[in-house]
Parts: structure tokens; sequence; C-alpha cells
């Protein structure tokens, strides 16, 4: 008798990398797996494969200690009994860059192919949501199908498949997991008891899915693999006669459910994160904010900077150091990991995040600094005080720039490679000649080289004149006249520039002027202060809570300024609870200084550095900017996109007690880099260089919350507000290092903008706010010990060079970045459309061929990018 079902059991471990154990006990741990796995695969001939999480750095991580195995482990996995890819790391989609989920694809497919066999599925056991753009980025790397646990709803989506149509509309046939990668984990082996553990497990699956092909996932974290699954997968059939198991691969089963449905399922579109049988926890966006400022920050360094500079190098004859480009990056794949950089872990874990971190930005500063190096090295200088300026973005700009020279401390006139003065602020300096000419080394004693008498370390704030697109140019120092400005202070309350008067009110709030409308927002910068029940997955206000603001806890206010920007010093201090048990008796033991410079440059953003002196604990810091706008959707920049979001869960918040939903359905989303309420005409725009975490609140959601951190005392916590039932993670495990003592740093920008929303150019500002400009001074003095010493080269480069000059218009595609080919010698030019409602052009370059994100794949050529897309172009340097 034919059997009606088909069963298809993959055999895996989920294997976190790190959690509330160290990196180096699941190293440990996962090397003894592995060699178990390899006996258990060539010693038993009918176990057809296993799914070894999806992450390539497992098999990496192993034959770095067992080299030997090398050809075991390839040729199953060349056979596909072994199954790896296709990711690096298991990644978040949601607050990471989107360069890194294009690389943590790229580099985990090549060495799973490498090994012999990349397997093409968006496999997704764990993370918190889905990306909306992330079909298309999957197909890009030829993977069109995916299957996944958290993020939809049952009053979304009864059955189990479904066609996931990404913001771009490109889809994937995917399956999510009702009950996750963990449901079949445990199987009952007593003859006795088997045929109604079989019947009650398969009855939760048939009851979400009349389909003939089912999935029982079986495996857990760190789960060993089950020795006789064969032949329990025979028991299961002698005493089941309405189903067929069968071990299979994930892969095969997806493809048989997408041949069963035959196009006949439902379409749901854009990014997944509804918590209701699934925690996705919303607000691990702002968990360990130290170690999300980090991230973003090496991120933009990596991906604004170090690339496109070894980009302008590769295009000047310079060698590509992909592996030491790889090591990095792979070092923020361990941090990206859904877990890692959620920040929900041990604190010896986020101690070895952190450690990560460091290493990974001291590699990437280095490097950055060695080739700015090599390629100043061989520029003629005519002056001995001489800098090569790197512009890393494609279009020319006079940006302003800030860096750190050393310098003879005599009056100079800061010049451009055209001799034009440029404006310059001294903002300090330090006088180390000793130190700095004791660190000289002569190669050759004999040549004559300039020895200053005095050497100050300076920083210098620059407003430059245009600088070559993705290029270079140089400055010098002219002593003949003194061009220098200094900054002076005073105990006015008032800055102004060509597009906003800002004004310090007498409550401490902020009235920012649009000199562009004319009109006048009150109630800026408010902070807002309260409590947090939650832990490292999720922010929970208490039960009894206590709001604390800024509003008249003013207590020093001081401008100072220059010929380049104007700034208001700020200092706040705010009574507020010790802790959770003062916060719900209404009492203010503690208090919680912060300081806050509001910066106008010659541009139309307001910058904002804020340092808050933390020594009370369990609570959250958010800043407040009012609008006059009651929105109803906020605009945030996702993977190479727009998502548009509602202000409000209002339909979910209605049902979600009533239904048991896991967690509160609530409105605080991630972001890329900035977020946006915008009318027709106008909006407002925030954009962070910090905790990638929003709300719109008010009661005419008029208002944009920017959560700057929060704290807690535990990995995790039962029964909160907003998380009812049983603690996420160990409950047992006290976090003391979330608690972020001492001091802490956040910088941002608010932006008034007229004109439509694709006129603002969202996303192309927050690219050049969080891009730096490296400065090179090629003084020979510094060539020793301060920097290691160079041998000379030939001056054999240009005075100034452009590698590739692109439009930047509204109309125009947006560089997410330009870097070198990982294959090949040409330099990779990626685009996508940054804009809500309209196409933009793809620039025609020359040598250029249109490619898939795995930089190899032909696309068809096109003139066009439509909302949400993204275009990788492969041009050729030579």
């Amino acid at each position: 008798m034919m059997k009606q079902k088909t069963v298809h059991i993959y055999s895996h471990t989920h294997w976190d990398q790190e959690w509330y154990f160290t990196q180096s006990r699941s190293r440990i741990y996962l090397f003894n797996h592995v060699k178990n796995l390899l006996r258990v695969l060539e010693e038993n001939a009918d176990f057809p494969c296993y799914l070894l999480d999806a992450q390539s750095s497992l098999i990496e991580s192993y034959l770095q200690w067992a080299p030997e195995d090398r050809e075991r482990l390839y040729k199953l996995v060349r056979e596909q009994r072994l199954l790896t890819g296709p990711w690096f790391t298991q990644t978040d989609m949601l607050v990471v860059h989107q360069e890194s989920v294009v690389r943590n694809l790229w580099y985990g497919m090549e060495i799973a192919a490498e090994a012999g066999h990349a397997m093409p599925l968006g496999y997704i056991p764990d993370c918190f949501g889905q990306g909306g753009n992330m079909p298309q980025i999957f197909r890009q790397f030829g993977i069109k199908h995916a299957l996944f646990w958290r993020g939809i709803a049952d009053n979304t989506l009864h059955e189990t498949e479904f066609f996931w149509q990404g913001d771009n509309g490109e889809q994937v046939f995917a399956v999510q997991m009702p009950w996750g990668y963990h449901y079949g984990g445990l199987l009952d082996e007593t003859p006795e008891t088997l045929p109604a553990f079989l019947n009650e497990k398969m009855a939760a699956i048939e009851a979400r899915s009349q389909r003939q092909h089912l999935l029982y996932p079986h495996g857990f974290d760190q789960a060993p693999v089950r020795e006789n699954l064969p032949q329990l997968v025979r028991q299961f059939n002698e005493c089941d006669p309405q189903r067929h198991y069968q071990v299979a691969s994930p892969l095969a089963f997806v493809q048989a459910l997408e041949a069963e449905v035959a196009g006949q399922a439902r379409v749901l579109p854009g990014e997944l994160t509804e918590g209701k049988h699934s925690r996705v926890h919303k607000s691990i966006f702002s968990c360990r904010a130290d170690l999300k400022q980090l991230n973003n920050e090496i991120e933009a360094l990596l991906v604004n900077t170090l690339e496109p500079v070894l980009a302008i190098g590769r295009g000047l004859g310079l060698d590509y150091p992909a592996r030491i480009v790889a090591d990095i990056w792979k070092l923020m794949f361990y941090n990206a990991a859904h877990d890692s950089i959620g920040g929900c872990n041990s604190d010896a874990t986020n101690r070895d995040i952190h450690q990560r971190y460091i290493h990974a930005r001291d590699l990437a500063v280095s490097l950055l600094e060695l080739h700015t190096r090599l390629i100043s090295q061989r520029i003629p200088r005519d002056e001995e005080y001489s800098f090569t300026v790197f512009n890393p973005l494609t279009s020319p700009l006079a940006p302003q720039i800030t860096f750190e020279a050393w310098l003879p401390g005599l009056p100079f006139t800061l010049r451009d490679a055209r001799g034009r003065a440029l404006p310059y602020v001294i903002e300090e300096q330090q006088e180390l000649t000793a130190y700095v000419l004791n660190q000289t080394i002569r190669l050759n004693p004999g040549k004559p080289y300039h020895k200053p008498e005095k050497v100050y370390r300076t920083r210098l704030t620059v407003a430059a004149s245009e600088l070559p697109a993705l290029g270079y140019s140089r400055w010098h120092l002219d002593f003949s006249a003194d061009g220098a400005s200094w900054p002076q202070q005073d105990d006015q309350r008032v800055i102004e520039n060509a597009s906003y008067r800002i004004e310090v009110d007498a409550d401490g709030l902020l009235t920012i002027t649009d000199k562009a409308s004319g009109k006048r927002y009150p109630r800026q910068m408010l902070f807002v202060e309260n409590g947090d029940d939650g832990d490292s997955y999720n922010y929970s206000p208490p039960r009894d809570d206590l709001i604390v603001t800024s509003e008249g806890a003013l207590v020093a206010a001081s401008r100072s300024g220059h010929d380049l920007s104007q700034s208001l010093e700020l200092t706040y201090r705010l009574a507020v609870p010790h802790d959770l048990n003062e916060r719900a008796q209404g009492v203010t033991g503690g208090s919680m200084t912060l300081s806050a410079t509001v910066t106008l440059q010659q541009d139309a953003l307001i910058r904002f550095d804020v340092k808050v002196d933390n020594q009370v604990l369990s609570h959250r810091l958010c800043v407040h900017f009012a609008s006059d706008i009651s929105a109803r959707v906020s605009h945030a920049d996702q993977l190479f996109g727009v998502v548009s979001r509602p202000v409000a869960l209002s339909e979910s918040l209605q049902v979600w007690q009533a239904e048991n939903w896991h967690e509160k359905p609530i409105a605080i989303e991630p972001m890329q880099s900035y977020v946006s309420l915008h009318e027709e005409q106008h909006g407002f725009t925030l954009h962070t260089n910090g905790v990638r975490e929003y709300e719109v609140v008010g009661e005419r959601f008029d208002t944009l919350s920017l959560t700057l951190f929060r704290t807690f005392s535990h990995m995790g916590r039962e029964n909160l507000l907003y998380r009812p039932g049983r603690a996420s993670g160990e409950s047992v495990v006290a976090t003391p290092d979330a608690q972020l003592q001492g001091e802490l740093r956040f910088s941002f920008a608010w932006r008034i903008c007229q004109g439509s929303f694709d006129q603002a150019q969202h996303g192309r500002v927050s690219k050049q706010w969080l891009t730096t400009f490296p400065v090179y001074q090629d003084s020979d003095f510094l060539n020793g010990r301060l920097r290691f010493c160079l041998a000379d080269q030939p001056r054999d480069l240009p005075r100034e060079y452009s590698l590739l000059n692109l439009p930047a218009g509204p109309d125009d595609a947006l560089v997410s970045v330009v870097k070198c080919a990982e294959q090949g010698s040409g330099i990779i030019v990626r685009l996508y459309n940054p804009q809500r409602d309209r196409a933009v052009s793809v620039p025609s370059l020359t040598g250029a061929r249109f490619v898939m994100l795995d930089e190899r794949t032909p696309m068809v050529a096109r003139q066009q990018l439509n909302r949400n897309d993204v275009q990788t172009l492969y041009v050729e340097t030579e």
C-alpha cells in the first residue's frame, strides 16, 4: 500500500559558536563533534547526509586543528553527505551592514565550494527575524529556496510554505519551521511507545500542512550525531502505516515541496519580524550599545574607506592584500552571528566579542595607513610638510576633514595642489619634539633631510577644496604667511549657519529654526530616561516605572566656534533612580550627568556628540526629536534599499494577549543608518553612527526616538511585561558588564529636509557622513620607529589621481562599495537604489560587465534600478 505522506528527516546540529559559553569552549566541543561526525558518515553508508548548520566557518575551524582530515572531510562534502554553506556564520540580517551580509555569503560559499559543494539553500534556523531584501540577495548567489524558523505568525500564514517576495519583487520559495529547528531533536527508541510518539509529533505538523511532503528537523543546539538514525528510520517505517520516513537534505525537502505546490502558494512580502510563536527580540538592536557602536564604526571603516583606498591602490598597480581583508571580515562575521551581534551572551563571551572588534579595527587601521603610505611615498614631493588627502567616495567632494599632523609650531598657510589657501583650525596641539625626533631612522645618513626644531602633535580641521572622485590630492604647508584660526568660546546660547538657527531654551531644550522654510521647531533634543526590567534579549519597561527627562536639568551652557563651525556645549544633571527598586518607589537617589555638543558646520546636518556618565542600573536612555508630521509610517534604510513601516502595530496589539503571543508586538525598529518621517514636501531625518534602533512616539506619532543605550542585570529574565513566560537565554547568568557603568559616548545627526523624500537623498547623506577621509603626512622625519621604517621609493605616481567618477544626483544609483574584485584584477562597483519612489540610473562605465553579488555570474545589462534593486559591476582595470 502506497503511503500518503513522506516525512523528510534532516539530521543536523545548530552550532552557536558562542552564547552563554565562550568561543573557546565551543571550538573544543566542535572539534570533537566533527571528528566523530566524519567517523559516523564514513562507517555508515546508509547515513545519507548531515547538515553542519550551513556555516562554512565550522569546517574552517576544524581543519585549523586537524589539517590531516582535509581530504576525508572534502570527500564527504563533494559527495553531499556533509552539507555546509552557504553562510560563513549564521548572520543577523537587520542591524549589520548590507555588505557584511553579502560578504558572509561570499566567503561562506567560497569555502564550501573549495571543499566540494556549497548548499544553495537560505538556511536560517535561529536568526531574530528575516530581512526584507534577502530574497534578492539569495537569488544573486544562485539560491532559490529558503528555510527558517522565526518571524511569521499563524495569523499571517497558517501553512508552512510560501513564496517570499523581497522588497525589489524577486522571490524565493520558502518554508517556515513553525516549532523551530529543534522540534525533532529527541527521538523515542522504545518500540512500545514509538507509534504514539510519532503520531503525536506528526499530528502537529499535519495540522499546519496539508501537503504530502513534510519536514521533521532532527537536531538541536550542539546536538551529537545520532549514529543509529538510519536504523531508527527503518523502525519508523515499520510501525507507521500512513507515512514514509527518509533521511534527506533540507534542500531536497524544500525542492520536493515546491514541485508539489506547483506554483500554488501564497506570497509574503518583505521583512518578517512577527513574534507570536517565535521570539524575535525586536529591541535586541540596542543591547550592549558599546559593542554595537564598535561594530558600526568598523563596518563603516571597512566599506566606506579601507576597501575604496585599496581599490585606488589597485588602480595604481599596488597588490591587493586579499587574505588580510578576508581575515578582518571573518572577525566581523563571528561577531555578526545572531547571538554575538545581539549581545545576548555571558559577560565572558561579550569580552571575547569586544576583543575581536579591537583586533579587526587595529588590522583595518594599520592596513589603511600602510596603503595610504605606499601611495604617498611615490608621489612627487616639493615640500617637506606634504599631505596626501584621499577621497574614498565616487564623486568629487569638498568635505570638512579633521586629522592629526606632526607640525613645527610655526605659523603657516595650508595650500592645496593648485596653491589655493585652505581655511583651517588648530583644535589642539601637544609638543612632543624629543619623542618624535628620537624615533627617526635615516637609512642613508648622508642624504640631506629636514629636521624640525620643534614637533607638535596637532589636531587640524580643514575645509577642503574639491577632492578628486575616488582618488587623492596633495596639500602642503607654506610658512610665508599665517592662515590659522583658533577656537573661541563665550556664554552665548545661539548658533547658526546658512541652514539653521539653534537656540537653547530656558528649560534646556532646543528650538531649531529651519531657514529654508522659516519654521521654528521647539522641544528638540529631549533626553528621556526610564527603567529597563528586561534582559539581554528584550527591553521591557518595569511595571512600576518612573520616567525622567532632561527638561529643566540644564546646569551649564556655553558656545564655542571658529570659521568652520559653531558648537553649543550643554551639560545636564538628571536625578534618576539608582536601580529598579528605587524606581518602583519613585525615589531618585542616583544622578546621571550628560554632556551634549551640538555642532553646525557648513552643510545641512546638525551634529550631536553626547557623553554620559552612567552610574545607575537597569535603565534606558533615548533622545527625542519632534516634528510637525503626524506619521502613519516611518522610512528607514535596510539592506540595499528603503523600508516603510507602520508606526504602531494596532491590529496585533489588540489580540496579542488573548492569543498568547510570545512577545508583545512593538514598533521598536532597526535601521542601517537613518530613519525619516516625511510628507510630500518636507521631512525630518535622524542619522546614526551608533545604535541602529528607533521608535516613533507621541500621541500624534510625530516624534522620532533614537535609543542611545539600555542596561540590565541578567542574560535572561522571566515574565517580562513585553515578553511573558519563560526566560530567553539563561536566567542564572548575571551580566554586570551589561550595566555599562562609566563613560558612554554617542554620535548622531538631525536634518530638516525640503522637497520630496527622494530629493532629500538620505542614503547619500548618510554615506558621506559615515565616511572617513584619510590624510597621510609625507615627511622624512616621521620615517622610523614612530611608524615603522620604509625604504625610499621612486616618486612616479601622479600628483592627483581619480580612479572613478560617478554622478551623484537623486536620479543616480548610490554606491554601496568600491572594492577590489576577489578574483581577477578588476574593481567591483556595487550600486543600489536608495530611493523610496523612483528608479535610478546605472552609470555607463568602460570595461564594466554586469554580474551578480557572487562577482562572477553574468547578468543582463540594465540602465535603471528599480526600488530596492542592487547591481554589481565588474570593472576591468587593465
